[in-house]
């Protein structure tokens, strides 16, 4: 077995989904659940199919967030990967709806930071393995970050 850590290619606006599903009706049923999330949402999404063709399935609203969620896909080339590229939305906004597709198996990652995708690389094909997801902690929390957090929540309009 070989391991890979696939950088996710995407600009500083968007935010990233890496998850497995099992079905080709998958990048449809993603793109449904996104379409009725928020109007401004702007989307692209990419979807490795396993058997068949094994083709990379795509979709979205935001032709250069497809382009984009495709190269990803095809970097990572996991069966039954999926990639979802966000610009105007968050994650927090769409992840328990993506979570509740029936053919969502697993959600690796949903964020804004540098993402490396782990992949394995057996006889058979690829898979995820996991994800490195932003850096590492460089301190703990004092009471001005406390409250400087806090107060990102409430212009972000998350809290009261």
């Amino acid at each position: 077995m070989e391991l890979a850590a696939v950088r996710i290619e995407k600009p500083e606006d968007v935010n990233v989904v890496v998850g497995q599903a099992h079905f080709i009706k998958t990048v449809e049923d993603l793109h449904e659940v996104l379409a009725q999330s928020a109007p401004a949402l702007r989307f692209g999404i990419a979807f490795c199919e396993a058997s068949g063709p094994r083709l990379v399935r795509r979709s979205g609203n935001a032709p250069d967030l497809v382009d984009l969620a495709v190269r990803n896909a095809q970097a990572i080339g996991a069966g039954h990967a999926f990639v979802v590229l966000l610009r105007e939305g968050f994650p927090v906004s769409v992840l328990n709806a993506l979570k509740a597709v029936p053919e969502v198996c697993a959600v690796f990652c949903a964020t804004a930071n540098d993402v490396e995708v782990l992949v394995a690389q057996t006889a058979t094909g690829r898979g995820i393995v996991g994800v490195v997801d932003g850096g590492a902690p460089l301190g703990v929390e004092a009471e001005a970050d406390e409250a400087e957090r806090k107060a990102l929540l409430r212009r972000f309009g998350y809290k009261l």
